[in-house]
């Protein structure tokens, strides 16, 4: 017959009940109990019926919600980040319940199913969308939550762990600015989510500053995908007043520009500068190298992901409601300055 947990605790010479703390990872334990019931547990060879502690405890999972297939079918962004989840949630031996939905009603309904079965012990939410109903439905539930992405409104459990968005794109347009570039164009995404608006209004922000408004021409919805935005940078090369550099706001329409500038035999930068963000997996692939805001996506979940099982576990103490995470500067090959600057 297979050992129970009653037999943990007769051969550690502890409680039940010590012993139940010391298979759901609490902390409310001394390390001499701790370390007689892993001896125990070890010397009786006993496995834990993950199904059966599960009914009354809850399963040992975390759920992460990705944006819908739509918005993500071409970004890298979102298989990193999930891998980087997945590698710390299974050193902490927890299970990854992975999320998507058509809308945010189906996407609530499915989350608080999840809560009361409990299913989850925590949610990560990989981007921030600008309507947080979501969000504030959630946080009445108890359970931590963390947005990968900005979060602006007061929240009991709801974290943030993003970038400076605005001020990188702000600084980014700047240092265009600072080279002699007045004719900067914007390829965007829709502005759905927080980091779009974000790394927008930087750009605007600072071309207005300096009292550079954009032609209507250079600024362009470039949508979620790489057809889109291949198109959207085609359409720059068209324009009579064609800009002299342009800002591309995330590494698809980065890519989209450099193909849609070798196939035009339109060169980089000698006739149209580049600069936006990146990350180190594809970056190392482009010609001339990006200067750009490199996007710490192994960081962001890591930082993310930590913060999650601090709160799961109730060892985070008082925790800033927002992380903000540096991003390095990367200087390429991707920017000239004006001739006579």
């Amino acid at each position: 017959m297979a050992p129970t947990i009653y037999d943990i605790a007769r051969v550690a010479n502890v409680s039940k009940s010590t012993v139940s703390r010391v298979l759901n990872n609490q902390q409310n334990i001394s390390d001499e109990a701790r370390e007689r019931v892993q001896s125990a547990i070890k010397e009786l060879n006993y496995h834990p019926n993950k199904l059966a502690r599960s009914l009354s405890t809850g399963f040992d999972a975390i759920l992460v919600i990705s944006r819908s297939s739509a918005t993500i079918v071409d970004n890298p962004f979102f298989s990193e980040i999930l891998n980087s989840v997945s590698k710390k949630a299974e050193e902490e031996h927890f299970d990854v319940i992975l999320q998507t939905s058509q809308n945010n009603q189906d996407e609530l309904k499915k989350c608080i199913k999840k809560i009361k079965e409990k299913m989850i012990k925590g949610i990560i939410i990989l981007s921030s969308p600008t309507n947080e109903k979501l969000l504030q439905q959630l946080d009445v539930f108890g359970i931590p939550v963390v947005v990968i992405g900005k979060v602006t409104g007061d929240y009991a459990n709801i974290f943030s762990v993003d970038t400076d968005n605005y001020r990188d794109s702000f600084d980014q347009t700047q240092y265009l600015i600072d080279l002699g570039h007045k004719k900067i164009a914007c390829l965007h995404s829709p502005f759905d989510y927080n980091v779009a608006i974000d790394r927008f209004n930087g750009y605007l922000d600072c071309m207005k500053e300096n009292g550079l408004p954009p032609e209507s021409g250079w600024v362009i919805d470039s949508g979620y995908t790489i057809d889109k935005a291949y198109k959207a940078a085609k359409s720059l090369l068209r324009l009579k007043n064609r800009p002299t550099a342009i800002f591309a706001t995330d590494d698809l329409k980065v890519i989209s520009v450099y193909r849609a500038f070798s196939e035009a035999n339109v060169r980089i930068p000698a006739d149209i500068s580049v600069i936006g963000y990146s990350n180190s997996n594809l970056a190392q692939f482009l010609f001339p190298s990006l200067t750009s805001m490199e996007i710490p996506i192994r960081k962001l979940g890591e930082t993310g992901t930590e913060l999650l099982f601090s709160k799961i576990r109730g060892t985070a103490g008082a925790t800033p409601q927002r992380i903000i995470i540096p991003t390095p500067n990367i200087k390429g090959d991707s920017v000239a300055a004006m001739s006579g600057n």
